[in-house]
C-alpha cells in the first residue's frame, strides 16, 4: 500500500508550467520540491568555480533569490534546470570577481592629487607631531625654549641667542641634552 501512496503524492506536486506558476506565486510546496530536486545541481555548479563552502552557499542562495524574482519569466519548464545551472555559474563567477584584489598601477598615482595621495601619511605626521609636543612639554624650561624655537624653523645660533636671551655657547649643549631626552621618551613609543 505504501508503494502505491508514494507515486500518488508525487503526482500531487505541480510540474511543468504549473510548477513555474506556483514558484512565481511563492507556493511553499512547489519551492520545497524544487529545492529538493535541484539543490545538488546548484551546489555542484557553484563548487566547480568556488572553493569555500560559504561562497558556494552564497552562490546557491543568490540563485534561489533570482529564481524567485524571475520564475514568471521562464516559459519553458524544460529550461528550468539549464536556467538554474547557468545562473548558479554566473553568481559563482560574480563572487570570484568580487573577491579579486585590484592592484593600483603607476598611472593611477599620476591622477591623484598630491595632497590626497596618502591620508595615512598625514595622519601619522600629525600623531608624531602631537607626541613630540607632549614630550617637549616635559623638558626643563631652558631646553623647552630652545626646542620650541627650533621647531618654528631654521634659525642661526646668533638669532636664537638674541631671541631667547641666552649665551650663544649654551644653545648647543642645551639642544643636545634636549634631543637626548626627547629620543629617550619617543623611541620606546614608536618601536
Amino acid at each position: 500500500m505504501t508503494a502505491l501512496a508514494a507515486p500518488a503524492q508525487a503526482t500531487d506536486q505541480p510540474t511543468g508550467n504549473k510548477l513555474l506558476t506556483a514558484l512565481a506565486a511563492g507556493d511553499d510546496a512547489a519551492w520545497q520540491t524544487t529545492v529538493r530536486r535541484y539543490e545538488r545541481l546548484l551546489r555542484s555548479t557553484a563548487r566547480a568555480v568556488l572553493r569555500s563552502d560559504a561562497d558556494v552557499d552564497e552562490a546557491v542562495q543568490r540563485t534561489w533569490v533570482l529564481l524567485l524574482r524571475n520564475a514568471g519569466r521562464i516559459h519553458d519548464p524544460e529550461a528550468l534546470p539549464g536556467w538554474l545551472a547557468t545562473t548558479a555559474r554566473r553568481e559563482a563567477l560574480a563572487i570570484v570577481r568580487g573577491q579579486q584584489r585590484t592592484v593600483p598601477t603607476d598611472e593611477l598615482g599620476e591622477h591623484v592629487a598630491p595632497e590626497h595621495a596618502d591620508m595615512a601619511v598625514g595622519l601619522m605626521r600629525m600623531e608624531l607631531r602631537s607626541a613630540l609636543l607632549r614630550a617637549v612639554d616635559t623638558l626643563p624650561p631652558s631646553q623647552k625654549l630652545v626646542v620650541q624655537a627650533m621647531l618654528r624653523g631654521e634659525q642661526s645660533y646668533d638669532s636664537l641667542s638674541r631671541e631667547l636671551a641666552m649665551p650663544r655657547g649654551s644653545l648647543g649643549p642645551l639642544r643636545g641634552r634636549a634631543i637626548k631626552s626627547l629620543r629617550a621618551q619617543l623611541l620606546p613609543s614608536f618601536a
